[in-house]
């Protein structure tokens, strides 16, 4: 995505409040090349409504092992030296050499059920999801943060409320590596997700997740694919990504058929939170038209770029149609 240049009439965008605002220290690499997706398929296209109840994990020590990363007696010898020194079982592990950081914390991951970028099998997810790959990063905090205040105001359980717009004044503003790492986020508090890739002018969300953009949206909407275009990630079992697909010359009247309301009815009925990555406004309305059909919209701004009266007029415009703006977010990078 070609980023303009940054306009010096204005310091920063407006926030509404509770909206948490993204830091400036955490821009997101390019993502590398990775199709580790796996297809759904229309008889069994959507994982069910998740009961959240946890279920029972396994000891870290036992996950170790079963990873190849510990032995038998060596994980007798760290609880032996757990009983002296009083540590915590990961601490010890990797202060007697016998397994690294990354193996800790992906049995740790694994033990309570938070997929990350690096597990103990060394599953890698492209670089591009700060969320999973550094999740203690203030980034992911902010972005965690914003998917609360999101659950508060929309994603709460009423019916009519499960898929959301994402919009942006400008290219560049960083609007898909929000939706992008949002989606991750309900996808790790164990949210059946879905990230649908509706910018069909410019998209970037394959390449954010390393995936190949076949027929994806467009070729769904204009009846030359099916619902296996919708990509499920082993790595992040709950978080399943609908690309753009092939660039077509009627994005808007696409968008705009009923078939567009019916794939959102349907696919409100398997998935808990449904994020629709749209194009930016000053490059076309399209945004309007999945807004329109989402009920409510969350805008994303940029430090230093984005105008605070362009802010505005989005977010008048989407009011006047009867859109729920819930508020706009400060990405800082």
């Amino acid at each position: 995505m070609n980023t303009p240049p940054p306009r010096t009439d204005h310091r920063t965008a407006p926030r509404t409040d509770g909206l948490t605002d993204t830091p400036a220290d955490t821009r997101i690499p390019a993502p590398a090349a990775h199709d580790g997706d796996t297809a759904i398929h229309p008889t069994s296209a959507f994982a069910r409504r998740s009961s959240r109840q946890p279920a029972a994990r396994d000891a870290i020590g036992t996950l170790l092992v079963e990873g190849g990363h510990l032995t038998p007696s060596q994980m007798e010898q760290v609880l032996a030296e757990q009983k002296v020194r009083r540590r915590r079982f990961g601490e010890l592990v990797m202060r007697l050499g016998f397994a690294p950081q990354k193996a800790v914390d992906g049995a740790l991951a694994r033990q309570f059920g938070y997929p990350v970028a690096r597990d103990a099998s060394g599953t890698l997810l492209p670089p591009g999801l700060v969320t999973a790959l550094n999740p203690s990063m203030p980034f992911a905090e902010s972005i965690r943060a914003l998917r609360s205040q999101l659950m508060l105001r929309w994603f709460d359980g009423s019916p009519g409320r499960t898929a959301l717009a994402v919009a942006s004044v400008d290219q560049g503003d960083g609007k898909s590596y929000v939706s992008a790492n949002l989606a991750v986020a309900f996808s790790q508090l164990g949210e059946s997700t879905l990230l649908i890739d509706a910018d069909m002018r410019n998209p970037s969300q394959h390449r954010l997740f390393g995936l190949k953009n076949r027929m994806g949206l467009s070729g769904l909407l204009g009846g030359r694919a099916g619902l296996s275009e919708i990509r499920k990630l082993r790595s992040l079992p709950r978080l399943s990504v609908l690309p753009a697909g092939p660039l077509p010359p009627n994005p808007q009247e696409l968008l705009g058929r009923d078939v567009f309301r019916h794939l959102l009815d349907e696919l409100s009925s398997h998935f808990n939170v449904i994020l629709v990555d749209t194009p930016s406004a000053q490059l076309a309305s399209d945004f309007h038209v999945v807004a329109r059909r989402t009920g409510a919209a969350l805008i994303v701004a940029r430090r230093d770029h984005t105008r605070a009266r362009d802010v505005s007029g989005l977010s008048a415009t989407l009011i006047a149609s009867g859109v729920q703006v819930l508020g706009s977010t400060l990405n800082e990078y």
